[in-house]
């Protein structure tokens, strides 16, 4: 009898701890990758991580069937390029989102309100640019929210709803936490290795890589630490507009309507 009731008690208290392990979702890091663009085919992360970015409105690319393009800078701290990226972009009418840390707003006021004053995005990279799935989901909350206040105190950029994960590094839980900070992850579906300052190879490099990997719907990620980056973005831009690409905004993204 008493083995009995044991087995009631502990069948009991599973059937009530059941339904909260059911709603916990998965932690399991996640490093973001695709399978690049050719002859302008978009590249593609494959169904399952669509499928997991569709549910937090996370994205990575646009219309296949429209050749815009989305031009973003991941900005954790400032090497001297960034004024003439500004400078092209201007000249050029291209709008671009920044995704900036807390060191790069503490170091680079002017060039944080330039950016908003010349109509771009600034987009959040947390404070510290810590792996996000490392940390508790508070500590996920804060580092958004100092980022937010203190671009909307340097800026005026009250409204921020865009978010790049520190590292390319995120998971279901990450996904969830920002999406009810009221933020879209935004990934990329183009890039290349070029933040590593001391292994610049030259503007050609830069330039070939968007060129050769450039698809409709491409959200481009370059880092504003390159210099070959800066001295590659007046003509890539000029010479993907001359293939009939248009610059948008990320706010005029599909996902965005």
């Amino acid at each position: 009898m008493a083995k009995l009731l044991k087995i009631l008690l502990i069948s009991s208290l599973f059937i009530l701890i059941l339904p909260a392990n059911a709603k916990a979702v998965s932690n399991n890091p996640i490093g973001w990758g695709f399978k690049k663009s050719r002859d302008e085919v978009p590249a593609e992360a494959g169904p399952a991580y669509d499928a997991l970015l569709e549910k937090y409105g996370a994205f990575y690319k646009g219309s296949p069937d429209k050749k815009d393009i989305y031009l973003t800078f991941d900005n954790g701290y400032e090497n001297g390029y960034t004024e003439k990226v500004l400078d092209v972009l201007k000249k050029e009418k291209v709008p671009a989102t920044f995704f900036v840390t807390g060191h790069y707003l503490l170091s680079a006021e002017d060039l944080v309100k330039r950016m908003v004053k010349e109509g771009h995005i600034i987009g959040n990279h947390s404070w510290h640019h810590p792996d996000f799935t490392t940390t508790t989901d508070q500590r996920i909350r804060e580092e958004l929210e100092k980022v937010k206040g203190k671009t909307a105190e340097l800026t005026g950029q009250k409204e921020m709803k865009y978010l790049r994960p520190p590292r390319g590094v995120f998971s279901e839980r990450t996904l969830k936490v920002a999406q009810e900070e009221g933020y879209k992850h935004v990934f990329w579906s183009l890039a290349f290795v070029d933040w590593k300052t001391n292994e610049q190879r030259g503007w050609r490099y830069s330039y070939d890589n968007i060129m050769t990997q450039i698809h409709p719907g491409a959200i481009i990620l370059l880092h504003s630490v390159s210099k070959d980056n800066a001295d590659a973005l007046e003509k890539a831009i000029q010479d993907l507009k001359k293939r009939g690409y248009t610059f948008k905004s990320l706010d005029e993204h599909p996902a965005m309507k």
